[in-house]
């Protein structure tokens, strides 16, 4: 056990299952529930608790994946001893295996919990929507093929984080659909995306090494740091294209006031290798998404 396995060891058993859940990578799952949401409200429409039921279910969902991606690199050992990123609980021998199976079992029965009270309230849909977001949680590192192996894992966060989680957000509170969530979905799955891009940059040796082929091994560094930098840009011109095409007011262009931390982002993960570094640029990626989502939320509600 490394040193730092070893502090993360002393922790609290709840503050252990805090570091397992990954908080890091939650606004992932907030981030289009409120952005849904707001869209909603511009019809004055909104049903405080299906928005409650929406967040419990996307966060759960988060975090059963993360504990299902902990358990199931452990298995395939490609979370080694050398990796930059954060302990990982299987992997460090600080949770025994079993329990952080459990713990992914747990995870999801919240979030199906919620997704039966939304579907009571808004059809059948919603429980499809949540049973195959649960399943492709499992199969990002699991089952006999991981698609998170196989370079998939953007693809699939941008639809499940974005088109999925804004458009289901939105279809909880009005029992509709309008192309106006999905424009909104876009610049959203491109930065919940983008969170998983630099986990990967920062991982791409130890990935190499274990036979993880990420999108950005498949890349290698110097363009998969390309398309992060273009995520990003593309985001935030998404809000103003939406904004040309006459979907929604200018005051979506708030989000531009989180500019600045997108161009500092870009040039951390451009030019450093180290593990602090790209740790520190992962969690701001996560408070990018964040902010941004508050802004364009804040700036739906004003259309």
């Amino acid at each position: 056990m490394t040193a730092v396995s070893r502090e993360v060891a002393a922790l609290s058993p709840l503050r252990l299952w805090a570091t397992a859940a990954r908080p890091r990578t939650l606004p992932a799952a907030i981030a289009p529930v409120g952005v849904g949401t707001a869209l909603a409200g511009t019809e004055g429409v909104i049903r405080p608790l299906a928005f409650v039921a929406a967040l419990i279910g996307s966060v759960f969902i988060q975090i059963g994946t993360n504990l299902s991606n902990d358990y199931s690199d452990a298995r395939r050992g490609a979370d080694t001893e050398d990796r930059l990123g954060p302990v990982r609980v299987t992997a460090g021998g600080l949770l025994p295996p079993r329990r952080v199976l459990v713990g992914t079992y747990v995870a999801f029965g919240v979030a199906l919990a919620a997704g039966l009270y939304l579907t009571v309230i808004a059809g059948i849909e919603l429980l499809i929507v949540g049973l195959v977001s649960i399943l492709a949680g499992v199969l990002y590192t699991g089952g006999p093929r991981p698609y998170g192996y196989e370079g998939l894992g953007e693809l699939f966060v941008f639809l499940f984080f974005g088109v999925v989680a804004v458009g289901g957000s939105y279809f909880v509170q009005t029992e509709e659909l309008r192309w106006e969530a999905l424009a909104l979905a876009v610049p959203v799955g491109l930065l919940a995306a983008a969170v998983l891009v630099v986990n990967n940059v920062r991982d791409i040796d130890t990935d190499r090494r274990a036979g993880k082929r990420t999108l950005a091994v498949k890349l290698g560094r110097d363009r998969a740091r390309t398309l992060f930098t273009a995520m990003l840009a593309l985001a935030f011109i998404a809000p103003a294209a939406t904004w040309l095409t006459g979907g929604l007011s200018a005051w979506v262009l708030l989000t531009v006031l989180a500019l600045p931390v997108g161009v500092r982002l870009s040039r951390t993960v451009s030019s450093r290798t180290d593990g602090p570094a790209l740790n520190a640029a992962l969690a701001g990626t996560g408070m990018l998404l964040a902010v941004f989502s508050l802004l364009l939320a804040i700036g739906v509600l004003l259309s």
